[in-house]
């Protein structure tokens, strides 16, 4: 497989919350409207430190979509998904963007967040931006 390199990011850093590898900075957020199976996710123009999985489609809240989840390169969790490809015009913004699900995740000030009992099941997307 060869040697691991990670990317160390400065200013206000998402880090994965179980080996807290840097993943995103705060400035990278594109919107913080989305929703997934766990409860809040965050759309990213930028992710460090992540592999893809095999790209499929996905049936979201906002129509179909081709992602391929995103694992973290420290320890293999994964951590949200990229979108690869969007079917519908007005999704298309969303084209290699990532979402980071925000219960994989420490915040800037090191805070986890939980999964709230009201957490959504099933696909998952954003209604708005």
């Amino acid at each position: 497989m060869g040697r691991l390199f990670v990317q160390s990011l400065e200013g206000k850093i998402y880090s994965c919350k179980h080996c807290r590898t840097h993943l995103a900075l705060c400035e990278d957020i594109v919107s913080k409207s989305f929703h997934c199976r766990h409860g809040k996710a965050y759309l990213f123009s930028k992710v460090v430190n992540v592999t893809s999985g095999e790209k499929e489609e996905r049936m979201m809240m906002t129509g179909l979509h081709t992602v391929a989840d995103i694992f973290c390169v420290g320890c293999g969790s994964i951590v949200g998904w990229k979108y690869e490809t969007a079917h519908e015009k007005s999704q298309r913004y969303k084209e290699g963007k990532s979402v980071l699900e925000r219960v994989k995740m420490s915040g800037p000030d090191g805070s986890n967040y939980w999964v709230s009992h009201e957490a959504q099941v099933g696909s998952s997307d954003a209604d708005d931006v």
